[in-house]
């Protein structure tokens, strides 16, 4: 059984407006609102991705980033996105880019009959201890987690806002030192997150912020009454 549920997706951002736009056309949501937050929605309510103010800009490498499919790199340029690492120097079968707040993203290029209307499949998170982070969420997901030795990482599947989405556990050597710039929501109990070891960060009026045992800030909304 599990302690949470999946509510949302959340992008902090500076400029609320252009990054509502550009994560838009990417991700193949619709801009609901464009008041600040902004919110993206697409055909459930687990599909919306809200766009946050706030006034510190991009300035370390994001330890929780976004995995989408497109049908070019070229395309995403052309929105406002800046290539990082090019796939055919990489060697891997994605490009790392960034969005134009500078948040580093992986596009994966899909022929045009295989690209699906909801274009994110993924969120990488930067681990000290993968397995340990994989297991914690897996836990609370109520999922075994899997290890992938070809990508070295530890994944949870059908967790999210769909059974392709993923969550992928990658082992990084440096500390964590900034809020991430992308969280996710969930629905649950405080008291039995914080028994199994989140911490508690601050309470707002209709959730509360806790983090997970590595710092990953994430939001705790009361369990949909049944």
């Amino acid at each position: 059984m599990s302690l949470v549920t999946w509510q949302d997706l959340c992008i902090d951002a500076v400029d609320v407006e252009t990054q509502s736009q550009f994560w838009s056309s990417v991700s193949g949501l619709e801009l609901a609102d464009v008041e600040s937050p902004a919110r993206l929605h697409g055909p459930t309510p687990r599909h919306t991705l809200w766009v946050n103010p706030v006034d510190r800009p991009h300035r370390v490498k994001n330890r929780v980033h976004l995995d989408v499919y497109c049908s070019s790199v070229e395309a995403l340029v052309a929105l406002g996105a800046t290539v990082l690492a090019p796939s055919s120097e990489t060697g891997r079968g994605w490009t790392v880019m960034a969005d134009p707040e500078g948040n580093e993203f992986c596009a994966f290029v899909r022929r045009p009959g295989e690209l699906p209307d909801y274009r994110l499949h993924g969120i990488g998170i930067d681990c000290r201890d993968p397995e340990a982070q994989a297991r914690w969420w897996g836990e609370a997901f109520g999922a075994e987690p899997a290890y992938q030795p070809e990508h070295d990482v530890w994944t949870l599947t059908g967790v999210a806002v769909d059974d392709r989405m993923t969550l992928d556990f990658a082992p990084v050597p440096e500390p964590r030192t900034e809020p991430n710039r992308v969280h996710w929501d969930v629905k649950g109990l405080v008291p039995e997150l914080l028994a199994r070891g989140a911490t508690h960060l601050w309470d707002q009026p209709h959730w509360t912020v806790l983090a997970d045992p590595e710092g990953n800030e994430f939001c705790v909304f009361p369990p949909t009454a049944s």
